[in-house]
């Protein structure tokens, strides 16, 4: 099983994490049953951008983004190269370091 390495992030995970994850399900759902609460302001239906992370290691052996991923992606705060929405981003068979960004473009949190 691929390993994954979440980055510190001050909020989500001060100390970074490190679990396994079958290939096939998303960056975000492999983070959620890890304890770490990337917001995800549409359900996971690709219609924003709050559940944006960075792929720093691993990115292209995920399944490219579609249009409408790329499209969203385009209002990303901290837009990358190696950017994805993590309701979209499936995991393959490699490692992958992700980044989650300091911040996201959210009119309304319910976390704050």
């Amino acid at each position: 099983m691929p390993q994954i390495i979440i980055l510190p992030h001050a909020e989500l995970c001060p100390q970074g994490q490190v679990f396994e994850a079958p290939a096939g399900q998303t960056i975000l759902d492999a983070a959620k049953e890890n304890g770490i609460d990337i917001e995800h302001a549409c359900e996971k239906s690709c219609a924003c951008t709050t559940c944006h992370v960075i792929v720093r290691e691993g990115f292209d052996s995920m399944i490219e983004s579609d249009e409408l991923e790329d499209d969203m992606l385009d209002k990303a705060w901290g837009l990358e190269p190696d950017s994805r929405l993590s309701c979209q981003a499936v995991i393959a068979e490699d490692n992958l370091v992700v980044e989650i960004p300091k911040y996201t473009i959210n009119i309304v949190s319910e976390a704050h």
